[in-house]
C-alpha cells in the first residue's frame, strides 16, 4: 500500500484546509485509515481515524469539533477537513493505514505511512 498526502499549505488562524490522502492498491476499501501530525520538536500525535466504511470515526480532543475525517472508497482517498485552524495545528500531517478494517488512535497499529504534508497556521 502506498499513500500520498497532499493539500498542506500556509493559512491564517481561523482558516480552513482540506488534506487528501490517495492510496494505491485494491485493498483501500477494506482498511481503516488515520491521520497523525508531528510539530517541530514534538512527538508524532494522533489526529483522527476512520474505519473501512466510514461509519466509525475517532478524534483527538484537541481537534474535536474542528476537524472532520472522511473517505471515498471509490476514489481510494481519505480526507481531513480542517476548520478554525490555530497556530498550534502547525505540523507535518501524515496519513496512515493499518492492516485491518478498524479505526485506531495508536500509531503502533498502523503499518503503512505516507510522506507527510506541511500545514502552517499563522497568527
Amino acid at each position: 500500500v502506498q499513500l500520498q498526502a497532499s493539500g498542506g499549505g500556509l493559512v491564517q488562524a481561523g482558516g480552513s484546509l482540506r488534506l487528501s490522502c490517495a492510496a494505491s492498491g485494491r485493498t483501500f476499501s477494506a482498511r481503516g485509515m488515520g491521520w497523525f501530525r508531528q510539530a517541530p520538536g514534538k512527538e508524532r500525535e494522533f489526529v483522527a481515524s476512520i474505519n473501512w466504511d466510514g461509519r466509525i470515526t475517532y478524534y483527538a480532543d484537541s481537534v474535536k469539533g474542528r476537524f472532520t475525517i472522511s473517505r471515498d472508497n471509490a476514489k481510494n482517498t481519505v480526507y481531513l477537513q480542517m476548520s478554525s485552524l490555530k497556530p498550534e495545528d502547525t505540523a507535518v500531517y501524515y496519513c496512515a493505514a493499518p492492516k485491518s478494517s478498524n479505526a485506531y488512535n495508536a500509531d503502533r497499529l498502523y503499518n503503512y505511512w505516507g510522506q507527510g504534508t506541511l500545514v502552517t497556521v499563522s497568527s
